[in-house]
């Protein structure tokens, strides 16, 4: 019986990611050496080809390009993309995936001669410029229908991937078209910066008009081109003072050269500063994310820095400068390599990098991962995904007075047997960034009940800050700071400032602070390090919060002075809210200190004399006792005192700490409720479903009718359920069972305001105006 061998062939040469291909085998039958093949597709009038696998082209030729400086061919990363898609869904084996190739869709956009982007498609490596940009539809478990995100990439084998005028242009352009849409713009950067430029054309026409031309060493006076040469360039070309030469022939002195082409010098400078701009924009209208999986030099650093949100990998460092060319301007070998100035070492520890990548798959993988905490666009709030965790569960972990691990308060953690102790968030949710920056402070991202959040807390062990020694300043050495948990340190400060604007900006986070911090580094070093100004940033941020934000205090937590005044509700009342635990504390100084101001020493010998029976009975002896027994007495008085005094310093401190429990905040309204941490699961989870869903209902009737007020707004919408409005699972039951009638009363009430926003203006028209106005309307 006569057996037909198939080669199957999975190859991305073309350019296409892993394009499958079949092939008939056509053996000797000698030898049994397959020698022919033939496409399966065209099995029965194909042309015979001596190998299935597809010679080396333009798109391998790119490919070697992009490896030699460390990157990935830009267009290769769609099928990373498609990989890391497809590792995503992995993550939720509940979910039923999409097949496979549904789950990615790219569309290159190219610039037409209108200047305008539009789809099309075209064949890999078409482009002319060092700019690719594409819309792309990828399917992911918090979007199984799709959703629709800009890539936006430097081609780093077309000029070495730098910044001319066309690309600037191009990246204009690209992050528009993403940020009029509001979606999500990722950026993968690797680059040589600003394009430079010589006209080149010049370099074989030019001469020096020498001081003495029998004399070089005297210097020259001018470079300047023969009248033959000047007339032959195009008008413009150069700018030139016609003179005579040594011989007395006719020459032009060159002022300035100016080129045929465009894009050689400031021009593609001013184009930087273009799409600076754009990307400042960007960041604070839609999610900007980056990756950089390369070197980025110049504006490429700079665009990276301003879309805010950093990806780095290993191998690719951020530049302003490259090292050569600083040590020619030092003058000796100082550096020897890109990393030292900007590489993960450098911009993880600064705050610039929010997470480093060992290579271009996991650079990928955690794009992917970040935007599955990013809305579908700007105007949306993010998925919530069906809860993985039981939202009623307790909470195993609590925290303890001693020094932890916040983490493990966050996110659990399996013990020394394999028990796994649950955290407050849904397991395997909680994702740290800027780990390596301001360790005083953990930030990240995770989802409670399947609902994404933005998470601040508190490091409460002793932390490390390196600041590396510069090998440009032989005295310089590296140096090791200590920083105390529970406290704000310059770093930390902005890192808390710089996390809310992330959450806020593009990603529509609610945000909840575990707040553990006794105050702010109020020394000599760190204030002139700014610890103020960040400490001010931190105010700023929550004030333009515009999604609910929860400040808890967990169990034997305390928030002091400074550090309570930048995080209280007051400065944002609409957004925020303040919860304390029972077991935690409140206040402006804790109690030592405070004892050391309002219950001294003398307060507390008067409390004994008050409460010691010993002491009483010696004060009434000391009352009536002679002149003589009196030195006695107070004697013994002393003794006592002495004796008692640590114990009442106790008591003082006790006495002083009871003004800082939960009750009195409840009590002076400084806090909405104090909790029990064990079922702050549950209460967080319904509490957070039903600010969202009223923070909806209330934008919708504000944009129904602006002339509303807050507390109008409030009044009608209690006016719309039954249930007790401080019962937030019942509210929020309500508020989605009856949606339907919401949504008419919500057009009642557009009617309403379109109705007297025309009345009022009638009302400033004369008579015969407005019955003009009202006749034409019939």
């Amino acid at each position: 019986r006569h057996v037909q061998p198939i080669r199957l062939v999975a190859s991305s040469t073309s350019g296409e990611w892993l394009k499958t291909d079949a092939y008939l085998e056509y053996p000797d039958p000698v030898t049994g050496v397959t020698k022919q093949f033939r496409s399966l597709e065209e099995a029965e009038a194909g042309v015979m080809q001596i190998s299935p696998y597809p010679t080396s082209n333009t798109v391998q030729m790119k490919r070697a390009s992009a490896r030699r400086v460390g990157s990935t061919y830009a267009f290769d990363f769609l099928g990373l993309i498609e990989v890391g898609l497809i590792q995503q869904w992995g993550k939720h084996p509940e979910m039923q995936m999409p097949a496979s190739d549904s789950l990615f869709e790219a569309t290159e956009l190219v610039m037409g001669a209108d200047g305008e982007l539009a789809p099309q498609s075209r064949p890999v490596g078409s482009n002319k410029i060092g700019m690719l940009a594409w819309t792309a539809k990828m399917r992911t478990p918090e979007y199984p229908d799709g959703r629709e995100v800009i890539l936006i990439a430097n081609d780093v084998t077309v000029q070495s991937g730098s910044f001319g005028v066309d690309e600037d242009q191009f990246f204009f352009k690209a992050s528009e078209y993403a940020r009029e849409r509001g979606l999500p713009r990722l950026y993968i950067s690797c680059n040589s910066g600003a394009r430079i430029g010589l006209v080149e054309s010049l370099k074989p026409k030019f001469k020096v008009g020498w001081t003495d031309p029998k004399n070089p060493g005297q210097g020259f006076k001018y470079l300047y081109l023969s009248e033959e040469d000047y007339n032959a360039l195009p008008e413009g070309a150069v700018q030139a003072t016609k003179t005579t030469d040594a011989d007395g022939n006719s020459v032009y002195a060159i002022d300035c050269i100016v080129g045929e082409n465009h894009g050689i010098g400031v021009e593609n400078l001013r184009g930087s500063g273009m799409i600076a701009g754009e990307t400042s924009r960007a960041y604070d209208e839609t999610f900007t994310l980056s990756f950089v999986t390369g070197r980025s030099v110049g504006i490429g650093a700079y665009l990276v820095r301003l879309g805010r949100r950093v990806i780095q990998m290993v191998d690719g460092p951020m530049l302003l400068t490259g090292y050569s060319a600083l040590n020619k301007l030092l003058g000796r070998e100082v550096y020897t390599s890109q990393d030292q100035l900007g590489g993960p070492q450098v911009m993880v520890p600064n705050g610039v990098t929010h997470q480093m990548v060992p290579n271009d798959q996991e650079g990928v993988n955690a794009m992917l991962d970040w935007l599955a905490f990013v809305p579908e666009n700007k105007f949306s709030a993010p998925s919530v995904l069906k809860p993985s965790d039981p939202v009623d569960r307790d909470i195993d972990f609590v925290p303890t007075k001693t020094a932890y691990d916040p983490r493990q308060m966050l996110a659990g953690y399996e013990d020394a047997d394999g028990k796994f102790v649950s955290g407050f968030f849904d397991k395997d949710s909680f994702k740290e960034y800027l780990a390596g920056w301001g360790k005083s402070v953990v930030v990240g991202r995770a989802r409670l009940g399947g609902v994404p959040m933005g998470v601040i807390s508190v490091e409460t062990r002793l932390s490390e800050r390196r600041i590396p020694a510069d090998p440009a300043n032989p005295e310089s050495r590296e140096a090791i700071e200590l920083q105390a948990g529970q406290v704000w340190f310059p770093d930390s400060a902005f890192k808390t400032a710089q996390a809310i604007e992330d959450f806020n900006r593009g990603e529509n986070l609610p945000l909840i602070i575990f707040a553990n911090w006794r105050g702010f580094s109020g020394g000599t070093r760190d204030m002139a390090n700014e610890v103020l100004k960040f400490g001010a940033m931190i105010v700023d941020a929550l004030r333009t919060y515009k999604h609910p934000v929860f400040v808890y205090l967990p169990p034997n937590s305390e928030l002091r002075g400074g550090a309570w005044v930048v995080i209280d509700p007051t400065i944002n009342e609409d957004m925020m809210e303040m919860y304390a635990d029972k077991e935690s504390r409140g206040g402006i100084l804790e109690p030592p200190g405070i004892c050391e101001v309002k219950f001294r020493k003398l307060d507390q010998i008067k409390t004994m004399h008050r409460l010691d029976e010993e002491l009483i009975q010696l004060d009434e002896q000391l009352a009536s006792a002679s002149a003589e027994e009196q030195g006695a007495i107070k004697a013994k008085i002393s003794a006592r005192e002495n004796t008692l005094l640590p114990l009442y310093l106790q008591i003082a401190h006790e006495f002083a700490d009871l003004h800082d429990r939960a009750g009195r905040m409840k009590a002076k309204g400084v806090i909405r409720d104090a909790l029990s941490w064990k079922r702050s699961r549950e209460y967080f989870y319904w509490r957070v479903n039903r600010r969202l869903a009223e923070l909806k209902l209330r934008k919708e009737m504000m944009a129904a009718d602006p002339n509303l007020t807050r507390d109008e707004v409030t009044a009608k919408m209690q006016e719309m359920v039954s249930c007790d409005w401080d019962d937030d699972k019942a509210v929020l039951q309500q508020l989605e069972a009856d949606n339907d009638k919401i949504a008419e009363k919500v057009t009642a009430l557009k009617v309403d305001g379109v109705a007297k926003k025309i009345e009022s203006s009638l009302d400033t028209l004369p008579a015969d105006a407005r019955a003009n106005i009202l006749e034409r309307l019939r």
